[in-house]
């Protein structure tokens, strides 16, 4: 497969991560474009990285196979509906904006583009994440193996058989980091409350959140089966894990995650 030139509209953090990501998988940078309506933004992208950049969203158009919008969602419809109709022949769109279907880019960007929809999160910053994918019919195997190669630059990715999914996936992984970052703040102030200086509490709390994930990903059983091992009968990790059943923690976290499921689907109403 060779490689195709790729455009990026928008050139923030995310677009910055992916960038950067493509280029250590030896991805040239004379095959990457980037756009912003802040001269200063794509200048800062261009000495950074050696890529071409401008402020001109047209010439990307023109001369791009892909096409990754990395805008926020509120400006998705006027950057979209500003680009010219005639763009390069069999362009991909990859969009990177939550709440944005695929309906409404078709409709902003003409009927029969090809257009994957992605839902990252805020670890593909530090090449860490993970993505979900999703892809409209126009879109063939050779643009489908085309957005992996984006992604994965940052992480993994994963495709979705059905479009709604996305909302489910914005639910666990997209908000994901946050309820962790969640579980870090109590329990840094936990630790505090026990008499741990804060320092102390939070680089406990930090690094065993770390050696727990890594533990995980790398491991041939199951989050549960981990959880098991640690809970001696009878000890204090007993003790704890009894205490945030009896709170009803699973469903402290299912109805946190339906509501963030339910605020995707809102969105996308909002924003069609």
């Amino acid at each position: 497969m060779s490689t195709p030139t790729i455009g990026f509209i928008g050139a923030g953090n995310m677009a910055t991560s992916l960038i950067g990501g493509m280029l250590q998988q030896n991805i040239k940078a004379s095959q990457i474009l980037a756009s912003d309506r802040t001269a200063e933004q794509v200048e800062r992208l261009g000495k950074q990285f050696g890529i071409r950049t401008t402020t001109d969203n047209d010439l990307l158009a023109a001369e791009c196979d892909v096409l990754v919008l990395a805008v926020k969602p509120q400006v998705m419809q006027a950057v979209c509906r500003a680009l010219p109709a005639q763009r390069k022949a069999g362009q991909l769109i990859v969009s990177i904006a939550a709440g944005i279907s695929c309906a409404s880019l078709e409709n902003w960007l003409g009927e029969g583009t090809a257009i994957v929809r992605c839902m990252p999160n805020t670890p593909s910053l530090r090449r860490q994440g993970v993505s979900g994918l999703f892809a409209n019919a126009q879109v063939s195997e050779t643009q489908k193996q085309q957005t992996e190669a984006i992604l994965n630059a940052v992480g993994i990715s994963l495709w979705l058989e059905r479009e709604e999914l996305i909302d489910a996936v914005t639910a666990v992984s997209g908000s994901g980091p946050a309820y962790f970052f969640y579980m870090m703040e109590a329990m840094t102030a936990a630790g505090e409350q026990l008499g741990l200086p804060r320092d102390t509490a939070e680089r406990l709390t930090l690094f065993t959140a770390l050696g727990a994930a890594d533990m995980a990903v790398h491991s041939d059983v199951d989050a549960a089966e981990l959880r098991r091992r640690v809970c001696s009968p009878g000890g204090t990790t007993e003790r704890a894990i009894n205490s945030f059943a009896d709170d009803d923690l699973p469903a402290i976290v299912a109805r946190a995650m339906q509501a963030a499921a339910a605020r995707a689907a809102e969105m996308t109403k909002e924003l069609a």
